[in-house]
């Protein structure tokens, strides 16, 4: 079995890579919400943001090992097929971000789901969108329109000869709301 805790870095500066102090604060409280996990090793996207919030989650969680893993950055999947409406935005993803036909990501759920143990990914929206979108088995496409706060905390367990499930989606509740202004 394999327990996946997928969670949003924490705000970014505007037009910046590093963490605003709201930022911050919410990664330092998704460290304090997974202090009772038994988690094998933290794995964090290796852009600045999110290498910011996995430092600062891992001071939260001490003797845990922390690095750099490449399945989890940024990216945007470019599924095949996709209704029109989402043509446009699909089209104005830069070529460096983009994931054509979702490679990487497909991937990146193969090897992170077959770990084994309890693992913290550190990681950004489309890739935590992406994960869900498997778990739950969706058309490729269905990624879109799945948004997690900063901060917030996804949970997917995944069992040999079972189907992945998703446990918690967006939780926030560990969240103060001068923290998690998304939700209002």
């Amino acid at each position: 079995m394999t327990v996946l805790h997928l969670v949003r870095h924490g705000e970014q500066e505007p037009g910046g890579e590093g963490l605003t102090p709201r930022g911050r604060e919410q990664a330092r409280l998704a460290g304090q919400r997974l202090t009772g996990a038994a988690l094998s090793a933290i794995h964090y996207s290796p852009i600045r943001r999110a290498t910011e919030t996995a430092e600062v989650v891992s001071a939260q969680l001490a003797g845990v090992p922390v690095h750099a893993c490449e399945h989890v950055t940024d990216r945007t999947p470019i599924p095949a097929e996709y209704p029109a409406e989402y043509g446009p935005f699909l089209a104005g993803v830069p070529a460096a971000e983009r994931d054509d036909g979702a490679v990487r990501l497909r991937a990146a759920v193969e090897r992170l789901s077959s770990l084994g143990g309890e693992h913290l990914l550190v990681t950004h929206n489309f890739v935590i969108a992406w994960f869900v979108r498997h778990a739950l088995d969706a058309p490729d496409w269905r990624w879109i329109g799945l948004n997690q706060c900063n901060g917030g905390l996804t949970t997917i367990r995944y069992e040999d000869g079972n189907c992945a499930r998703l446990v918690t989606f967006n939780d926030t509740g560990h969240l103060l709301p001068a923290q998690n202004p998304e939700v209002r």
